[in-house]
């Protein structure tokens, strides 16, 4: 009997899964990836995930794409809600979510006000009836990076609370 053999792998399949193992642990700005962070944020306050929406996403595309040479944090006053972040670095879309999930500490159920600083990010973010959501990233001139997330039917609704 002969003695045994270690099973190896060639270097390139190394490192095709070497490279799958850093992007996987990386957001990629995917569909997945928006509505994962934004239903996480909602499953914690028990509203109903919402779902990609390709026109949604589309208008929320056109938008960012208008904004690619100033990065200028201005909605666009369309027929959706939003939320809109610009960073430096390498911000990504979960990163921008993760911005506005933030300013829950600011939002008082009891009273439907913020309080300590700003919240309608948050609460557009759990709107409970904001089913459809659409959003893209681009790149500015200015090598920053413009974050537009828009809701359908949009949030923030004067004297109604998110959930």
């Amino acid at each position: 009997m002969g003695s045994p053999t270690k099973a190896t792998l060639p270097p390139v399949s190394l490192f095709i899964i070497l490279t799958m193992l850093l992007y996987s642990g990386k957001a990629q700005n995917t569909p997945q990836d928006y509505l994962k962070a934004h239903n996480t944020a909602r499953a914690e306050v028990g509203v109903q995930p919402m779902t990609w929406d390709e026109n949604v996403a589309a208008y929320a595309q056109d938008y960012a794409n208008q904004h690619t040479g100033d990065c200028e944090l201005v909605h666009s006053s369309g027929p959706y809600g939003e939320n809109l972040a610009e960073g430096s670095g390498e911000l990504t879309g979960t990163d921008a979510v993760s911005l506005w999930v933030g300013e829950k500490s600011n939002y008082d159920y009891s009273s439907n006000a913020c309080t300590g600083g700003m919240c309608g990010h948050y609460t557009q973010v759990v709107w409970n009836d904001s089913a459809r959501l659409g959003c893209a990233r681009v790149q500015c001139e200015n090598e920053g990076w413009f974050v537009s997330c828009n809701y359908d039917p949009p949030g923030n609704v004067i004297g109604q609370s998110p959930y």
